[in-house]
């Protein structure tokens, strides 16, 4: 099984990567629903699970929408937004 996922970490990777390919090809309605997935995993799952959603799902997604010059507030979810705000200012940009 070589596309095995081995960790939470490695599974938000994954799913970001099929959320921004998404954002890519143009289909913004499955874009949005992965969007709302990851919120909802968000909120209700685990400590490790809101930790790879904030950490690497939420980071590589709005890093790849910074540089594509995307704007972020209409498409993340508000809970998404609000983690994505944190880590703005946390990062003292």
């Amino acid at each position: 099984m070589k596309n095995q996922v081995t960790s939470i970490y490695k599974q938000a990777e994954r799913f970001a990567e099929i959320t921004k390919k998404s954002i890519i090809c143009g289909n913004i309605v499955r874009a949005k629903k992965c969007l709302a997935l990851a919120e909802r995993l968000f909120i209700t799952g685990s400590i490790e699970t809101k930790n790879a959603i904030s950490n690497v799902y939420v980071f590589s997604v709005s890093s790849f929408m910074e540089m594509r010059h995307c704007n972020i507030s209409h498409l993340f979810p508000q809970t998404l937004k609000a983690e994505y705000i944190k880590q703005v200012n946390a990062s003292g940009v």
